[in-house]
């Protein structure tokens, strides 16, 4: 007997006699001569077996009767005939959230098609500090004169103080040529060489800020701000007005102080949108109070636009506004006896949070730049 070892596996053949053909135990070997690999069963030596005498599950040889749905698996794999089984790790009965509360998800969808049908009719650009639109963005208008040159590109704040002594830096003008001196980037006329500088350059964001921030660029005694977000910028850029830091929604950055100003001041009337949840249905002589307007501590006050964004549910509503006064859209609300649950800007002179999960921001596209400055959308 001869003997041929390839790993665990032995080849026995016998010589071949006269008038019998060689034989070969194929129960533990293969011929590997011609170069063939060996196949690597998961099952080791052991023979692999493919359900002859596996035993049939209960019902399987059954045919399934007309109507009768094809048996589905479970989480665990293995197949399921109950079609009243609950989903795997659902329990009947919870509320809020869990995967048996099937009413909440329903009111919020038609809430959401509600305030989408709202916003499809707009033009739409593809605690200690509340909501207020008035409020002056905090970029610094006047700097020195050798930052400015720095971050015009042109060279460093030391290399910049070189230039301004040899004279070959004009503001307004006029050469300058003494250390210190600050300039206003929005409106003076600063040149290297005969060359006008146009100092930083100008970005534009758009967030969907999330519950629980301040919008304010710097505040020791806030636990978190708005610009905690912003991480990723690496230029300095200032909120365009405010958000409660209960509100949610679209916010603007940017370190242009003339679009600001634009965005900002009461005489550009910028549209504003909000979905209100308040914690009773609102009446509907209430609903034609606020659309007619209401009086508050600084003046009457009237929304442009009001509408019930849930047919079931009237607590929750869309309210479009130009005011951008102090907390406005709490306070009329506050002013004829509700509490607003939770308020979400949706849309700010034709910016929107479209694409934009909470906490998230983009850099407007060029485009979007040019349609804001243009002031085509209100």
């Amino acid at each position: 007997m001869e003997d041929n070892k390839r790993g665990t596996r032995k080849r026995i053949a016998r010589k071949p006699s006269e008038g019998h053909a060689e034989k070969v135990d194929y129960s533990t070997s293969r011929s590997f001569d011609s170069g063939e690999r060996p196949h690597r069963s998961s099952y080791g030596d052991k023979p692999r077996s493919f359900g002859s005498d596996r035993p049939r599950r209960e019902g399987a040889d059954r045919p399934r009767r007309e109507g009768e749905e094809r048996p589905r698996k479970s989480g665990y794999g293995k197949p399921s005939f109950r079609s009243d089984k609950p989903a795997f790790g659902s329990k009947p009965g919870f509320k809020g959230g869990k995967p048996g509360a099937r009413k909440p998800f329903a009111k919020r969808s038609e809430a959401d098609a509600g305030m989408s049908a709202m916003l499809s009719r707009k033009p739409q650009v593809n605690g200690r500090y509340s909501d207020d639109d008035t409020a002056p963005t905090e970029i610094k208008e006047v700097v020195r004169l050798n930052k400015f040159i720095a971050n015009s590109g042109v060279c460093s704040r030391r290399e910049a103080d070189t230039l301004i002594q040899s004279g070959v830096v004009t503001v307004n003008g006029e050469v300058v040529t003494e250390l210190g001196t600050k300039v206003n980037i929005l409106t003076d006329d600063i040149r290297f060489n005969g060359e006008r500088l146009k100092g930083e350059e100008k970005v534009y964001i758009v967030m969907n800020k999330p519950k629980g921030y301040v919008t304010t660029a710097s505040d020791p005694h806030a636990e978190k701000t708005v610009m905690d977000l912003l991480k990723g910028c690496p230029t300095r850029v200032f909120p365009v007005g405010r958000l409660d830091k209960n509100t949610t929604g679209v916010l603007m950055f940017t370190n242009d102080g003339e679009m600001a100003e634009r965005l900002t001041h009461p005489s550009y009337n910028k549209k504003k949108i909000y979905q209100v949840v308040l914690d009773a249905p609102l009446k509907e002589e209430d609903q034609q109070k606020i659309l007619a307007g209401v009086e508050l501590s600084d003046g009457v006050v009237a929304a442009d636009e009001l509408e019930y964004i849930d047919a079931h549910d009237h607590r929750q509503l869309g309210i479009e506004i130009h005011s951008g006064k102090n907390r406005v859209v709490r306070r009329i609300f506050e002013s004829l006896g509700y509490d607003v649950k939770a308020l979400d800007r949706v849309y700010f002179a034709g910016l929107t949070k479209k694409g934009l999960k909470k906490s998230d921001w983009r850099y407007l596209t060029e485009g979007e730049v040019n349609i804001l400055k243009m002031g085509a959308y209100v």
